[in-house]
């Protein structure tokens, strides 16, 4: 089944790379087109490539604050006692800050909370660019079934216009009847191109999510009409709560915490201190100098960042329900959309395409025959049409809506596959 293959393909995350492409000749597979992007789409090498930038913000964070060295001079180039250099006094000191309240150990948190944020950023990022590769490849599988239509459209209309050719040749039709019959077959070939040339732009599409200017395929595998058993709905709510969209927000949250963590460490001071040696040139003597700095009204100072930190970390709560309650919506709307799209296309097949088909063969019989109107076979003949491409448009809207849930749970939606297990990172 096309969909089985997407279920577990398209959301596996890390499939293992083909040990050869396929062939040109072999219609693409969505497992491999799957891992083409996944291992060459530069929107994942991109998130891969912030993790050093974030590592070395990690090391910088970790550094405590540098000792410095220092030289003062005074009494130099004066006048009287001070003339040259007879009253030079010259300090050599040695300073540095002394952090208070573990604003080391804030750093660190902070630095580290945002590597660990990588992780659901990725999952989030990969899902939604398998999503897409998804929808193209549908949209290569919807233009190849639209073709397939045309031609059986074309093939009717052929028998039409040689019907037709025949009746008239006998005298037993009008040659509008054959004129007509040319228009309609013209317009099917016109399908067929349109098709075609829709086919060949969803490929175009497809293969640039792994930069290919020129596809290497020239067809892709997988029939849009299979539509399996979709699981419960409450089964997918309860998955939804592991949605990677929702633990995104839980990296955010362990962000804010160390941003406020690393705001309260403010409210303690840090202490400046400095030592170090003097010499007086004047009469040869050195002695011992030092002494420290504390800054006034840290708290006050440190109070707006506080409860800037406190609010966002506040907002989180809201923003976590919010962003529930919409995954809950469209959960529940794809589900709807798969369920009753997947409905029409099993009527379809099952009730109303055997019937007119029947039809369209009994109305030409019956025309051959001199028993029915031209006009009458044609309406079957399009009738028959529009029937397939209403229920490949139905298809084409169920698939959708499982991509769609695949995308918000992260796991196969298909009532025979087991739970697919997701990857935070390669």
């Amino acid at each position: 089944m096309w969909m089985r293959l997407a279920a577990v393909a398209a959301f596996a995350l890390v499939p293992c790379v083909h040990a050869q492409e396929p062939a040109p000749a072999v219609p693409l597979t969505l497992d491999a087109a799957v891992t083409r992007v996944a291992t060459d789409h530069p929107d994942l090498r991109l998130i891969d490539a912030q993790r050093p930038v974030l590592e070395a913000q990690r090391d910088i964070a970790s550094l405590r604050p540098p000792l410095q060295l220092g030289v003062d001079v005074e009494n130099f180039l004066g006048n009287g006692d001070s003339r040259g250099v007879q009253g030079l006094e010259t300090t050599v000191s040695l300073s540095g800050v002394l952090e208070r309240g573990d604003k080391l150990d804030a750093r660190r948190l902070l630095a580290q909370s945002n590597i660990d944020a990588l992780a659901p950023q990725r999952a989030t990022a990969r899902l939604d660019l398998l999503a897409e590769t998804a929808r193209r490849y549908l949209a290569v599988a919807q233009a190849q079934s639209a073709l397939d239509i045309a031609l059986t459209d074309i093939e009717q209309r052929r028998r039409a216009v040689s019907a037709a050719r025949l009746r008239l040749q006998a005298g037993a039709s009008p040659e509008s009847v054959l004129f007509t019959a040319q228009a309609m077959l013209a317009q099917a070939e016109l399908d067929r191109d349109r098709a075609t040339q829709e086919a060949a732009s969803a490929r175009l599409a497809l293969a640039a999510l792994w930069g290919e200017r020129q596809p290497g395929f020239s067809a892709v595998s997988g029939d849009p009409l299979q539509l399996p058993a979709a699981r419960d709905f409450d089964v997918l709510a309860e998955e939804l709560q592991r949605a990677p969209e929702l633990a995104e927000l839980l990296g955010e949250e362990r962000i804010r915490q160390a941003q406020l963590q690393l705001a309260r460490t403010a409210t303690r001071p840090d202490w400046n201190w400095q030592v170090g040696v003097r010499n007086n040139r004047a009469d040869s003597s050195t002695s011992l100098v030092g002494g420290f700095s504390i800054p006034l009204g840290s708290n006050r100072r440190a109070a707006p960042e506080i409860r800037e930190a406190e609010a966002n970390l506040a907002l989180l709560p809201y923003e976590r329900k919010a962003r529930q309650q919409q995954l809950y919506a469209t959960l529940a709307e794809a589900h709807g959309r798969y369920a009753g799209a997947r409905l029409e296309v099993e009527r379809m097949k099952r009730d109303v395409l055997p019937q007119l088909q029947k039809a369209e063969r009994a109305a030409e019989q019956a025309w051959r025959a001199g028993a029915a109107s031209y006009m009458e076979w044609a309406q079957l003949q399009a009738m028959r049409i529009e029937a397939r491409q209403r229920q490949l448009d139905s298809a084409v809207a169920a698939q959708t809506a499982l991509i769609e849930i695949q995308r918000l749970t992260g796991q196969s939606m298909l009532a025979e596959d087991a739970t697919v297990a997701m990857e935070n990172a390669r």
